[in-house]
């Protein structure tokens, strides 16, 4: 049976994580996202959060914003349903029920997910990309990197993985750890590399038969991209699949490591938000490069938000997950 052949679902995914806010609206079928339109916010709720183990009350009013319109934009969307996951800062956070409280309010139901299902979910929105190939997934975000090797049989509806790991590694965790200049000096820029990269080469040891391609996804890597190539605006069907090369990684933290925030936010393809982050967020996709011994890697617009979009869609079909986690779905008046 073809797409055509199978019913329709309109969704919603909300995914808060420890830098954004973000939303997808989907068509899906059979398991497959048909079409997408996302929206962003940079809400940085993992504020301060590795070093007080506490959401700021700032920060949560910002999701909470946030959220808000995403509700209103899902009911004009006309989604079926709506799944909300919340990823590393709240998984860190003793006062999470401060911002759980208020979505709930909203009409949504949170789920405060695990990194493994994290990683399974972004896996799975990535890998129909690349059918039956044998890849490496990393999703590097503010409070968290989760790495994921395996592949997805999509004729068969399996999804293969070897190793799955959540590693508390992201450009928010690194910047509040590491990097208190502004700008940083550079022992501390060698300090956080050291420290990302003891992690990294752990993971990558205990799997020495590592696949060809490593495919990243996230706010850093694609606006690593967007800095690259100056992309103004931004244009996520140039970004989508595009090749980043170690030495461009490089270029970046070259460029940005002796600029303040303010003047990092004026660079070609910065989102001025993410600025402050921007800094530790390359050096956390270098020492993931490097210990992998990636000279490249693909990066894709794809994420947890496609795998959770498909994950509903199964859901509503009435089949078993492939990610084997189900989430809680909201339903909008």
């Amino acid at each position: 049976m073809n797409d055509a052949d199978q019913q329709r679902h309109r969704v919603a995914a909300i995914d808060i994580g420890t830098v954004s806010s973000r939303l997808s609206l989907a068509e899906v079928a059979g398991g497959r996202v048909l079409a997408a339109r996302k929206h962003t916010e940079i809400t940085d709720l993992g504020q301060g959060v590795d070093a007080t183990g506490r959401f700021a009350a700032d920060a949560v009013a910002r999701v909470v914003d946030a959220c808000r319109v995403f509700v209103d934009e899902a009911r004009a969307f006309g989604a079926e349903a709506v799944s909300t996951t919340l990823t590393s800062a709240a998984r860190d956070a003793a006062n999470a029920e401060e911002l759980l409280g208020p979505l709930r309010e909203l009409g949504l139901i949170p789920q405060v997910i695990p990194g493994e299902v994290e990683a399974r979910l972004t896996f799975y929105g990535v890998a129909h990309d690349f059918p039956g190939e044998r890849i490496a997934v990393a999703d590097s975000g503010g409070g968290s990197t989760e790495i994921a090797v395996g592949s997805y049989l999509p004729e068969s509806g399996v999804l293969k993985l070897e190793r799955v790991q959540s590693l508390d590694i992201g450009c928010r965790r690194v910047t509040d750890r590491f990097l208190a200049g502004d700008p940083p000096c550079g022992a501390d820029i060698l300090r956080a590399g050291r420290w990302a990269a003891e992690q990294f080469e752990a993971y990558w040891c205990d799997l020495p038969d590592r696949p060809e391609r490593l495919v990243a996804v996230g706010g850093t890597v694609t606006t690593l991209v967007a800095l690259t190539h100056e992309l103004v605006p931004y244009d996520s069907s140039f970004v989508h699949l595009r090749s980043l090369s170690a030495l461009e990684v490089e270029r970046a933290i070259d460029r940005m490591r002796k600029l303040p925030a303010a003047a990092i936010a004026e660079l070609p393809g910065i989102q001025p938000k993410r600025a402050p982050v921007m800094l530790a967020g390359a050096v956390v996709i270098r020492e993931l490069m490097r210990a992998g011994g990636y000279d490249s890697l693909t990066v894709s617009e794809n994420s947890l938000l496609a795998g959770a979009a498909s994950t509903i869609g199964e859901v509503l079909a009435g089949e078993q997950p492939v990610v084997g986690w189900t989430p809680e779905l909201s339903r909008l008046a």
